[in-house]
């Protein structure tokens, strides 16, 4: 094997890329960028092979995750007490680790060219998707701001993910960054055109511009049941949401804005998560307040608040998603599935007890006992508390279940003012696309939204301000072949990968 080596200088198109990744996505939303951003280091890759590809991807992924998740020290800092110098340090040692992810599909296609001659730029997207999916579920998963989520706002192209999830997006966008990194590598070299890579990454992307067109068109104006909500965006800084003696104004917020006057009454009101800060079973003077208006609203509501049960082993708490009808009966309850590490559990906490989570508030969550549908009417709400929005196997479920409307109640306040709502509300709007679901998105201090099945983002508010966006949405019905078959096209580019390091390991060109 040739040996590796890499100086200073030829990290530099590894920075280049790191860079043009970060605008990419908002607040900069440099989407058109992402079709070149990968180019200077796969021309870095094919014209000094023996330059180390994993260095290429550290320096790359290094930058490119600081660059989209700096967001992580504000939350550290400003409301988990860190002190800013170590919750810088935990940042660059978390980008660290997150930039294997870019390192490794980068090292498995050298690797198979080395040993067999395929070329780079023919495995690298097939390789780059198998190390997207490995980063949305190992160590349970974080699959924040996937390359394909930075074309949010093409509604013609992001269609192709009712069959292939987000998955096939980052398919094209590094398909297409291949085949200008081998016209660039062919044009320095004087060698001859990459007809091979041209002619499939213009295939593809056309195709599936062919097929967005299609699909758009067709829910031009859906059909099902329709109904209207209210979106309640209450804009509580987070050092005062858990404050008692702020809760009265808080509920005083909630239930202004939920009472405007309107010609008639939404059939659904939506607050966001943990709207209610205090266990909405146990305490019966708030609750009736809750209750009071909903029955002064004529409309159901949905809301989070954290819950609680008993068991043998003492108290479970729960963050949970309620549902009243309109006569203020509890009609049903969701407890979230998917909690954040770090932030609503401690990972590994007995062997690390000295480690406290970084959210104040009652104690380590429990994961819910399932999937729970959200009745309201003629329609089964699929509620999605935060984080759990950016799965897309989680999203997946709930409407192969029956869900006919997908609900995203969030408290983005934890990120401040920067770009972390605005790429939350992103990776939301992939989720609508996939299943092709109306997508009703109520967060504390905003991005509160409304997203059309085809990822139209209909109606939005601005960050950390008082808002009640109303809405009119339908209910709708079909399941797409990603709801069908999930996350298919994402494990056969894991087999693919896996099959060429398995031949390139038994086969060595000379």
């Amino acid at each position: 094997m040739r040996t590796r080596a890499t100086t200073p200088l030829l990290l530099t198109p590894a920075l280049l890329s790191g860079a043009m990744m970060i605008v990419i996505f908002p607040r900069a939303g440099l989407n058109a960028l992402a079709w070149v951003c990968l180019v200077p280091l796969i021309v870095m890759m094919l014209w000094r092979p023996q330059a180390s590809p994993v260095l290429q991807g550290i320096a790359a992924g290094t930058l490119y995750h600081i660059g989209l998740v700096y967001w992580v020290v504000v939350s550290m800092h400003t409301y988990g007490g860190v002190p800013r110098p170590l919750a810088a340090l935990l940042l660059v040692l978390l980008c660290a680790v997150l930039s294997a992810y870019v390192a490794l599909p980068l090292w498995c296609s050298s690797y198979i060219h080395e040993r067999t001659g395929i070329r780079i730029t023919l495995t690298l997207p097939l390789c780059w998707v198998a190390a997207e999916h490995l980063k949305s579920w190992l160590f349970t998963g974080f699959p924040w701001e996937l390359l394909g989520y930075s074309q949010f706002e093409n509604l013609r192209l992001i269609q192709i993910a009712d069959i292939t999830g987000v998955y096939g997006l980052s398919f094209l966008i590094v398909s297409a960054n291949c085949a200008i990194a081998a016209c660039m590598h062919a044009l320095f070299t004087r060698r001859r055109p990459p007809v091979c890579e041209l002619c499939w990454a213009l295939a593809l992307v056309g195709a599936a511009l062919l097929y967005g067109r299609m699909r758009v068109q067709e829910f031009r104006a859906p059909e099902g049941p329709r109904f209207t909500a209210l979106l309640v965006q209450p804009n509580i800084a987070q050092d005062l949401k858990w404050d008692p003696a702020f809760l009265d104004e808080t509920l005083r917020r909630l239930f202004s804005l939920s009472t405007q006057a309107r010609p008639q009454p939404a059939d659904l009101i939506i607050w966001p998560e943990s709207a209610t800060p205090f266990f909405f079973q146990s305490e019966p003077g708030y609750q009736a307040h809750v209750v009071g208006t909903v029955q002064r609203s004529g409309s159901r509501l949905l809301f989070g608040s954290p819950s609680f049960e008993e068991s043998a082993s003492g108290l479970r708490y729960f963050n949970s998603a309620f549902m009243l009808e309109t006569d203020g009966r509890v009609a049903g309850r969701y407890d979230k599935l998917h909690l954040v590490p770090w932030g609503e559990y401690v990972p590994l906490q007995r062997l690390f007890p000295f480690i406290s989570r970084l959210v104040a508030g009652i104690g380590d969550f429990s994961p819910g006992a399932g999937i729970r549908l959200l009745p309201a009417g003629q329609t089964a709400l699929a509620p999605l508390i935060c984080y759990e929005i950016i799965f897309p196997s989680l999203t997946r479920m709930f409407v192969r279940l029956g869900g006919t409307c997908l609900v995203n109640i969030t408290n983005d306040a934890w990120f401040g003012r920067t770009c972390a709502p605005h790429q939350h509300l992103s990776m939301a709007v992939l989720r609508a696309v996939e299943n092709k679901r109306f997508l009703l998105r109520a967060a504390n201090t905003g991005i509160s939204a409304v997203i059309a099945p085809t990822g139209q983002i209909l109606a939005q508010t601005d960050i950390f301000t008082e808002a009640a966006l109303p809405a009119e949405v339908t209910a709708m019905h079909e399941m797409t072949l990603y709801t069908r078959i999930g996350d298919i096209f994402a494990w056969l580019c894991v087999l693919a990968c896996a099959a060429l390091l398995l031949a390139a390991r038994r086969r060595r060109i000379d």
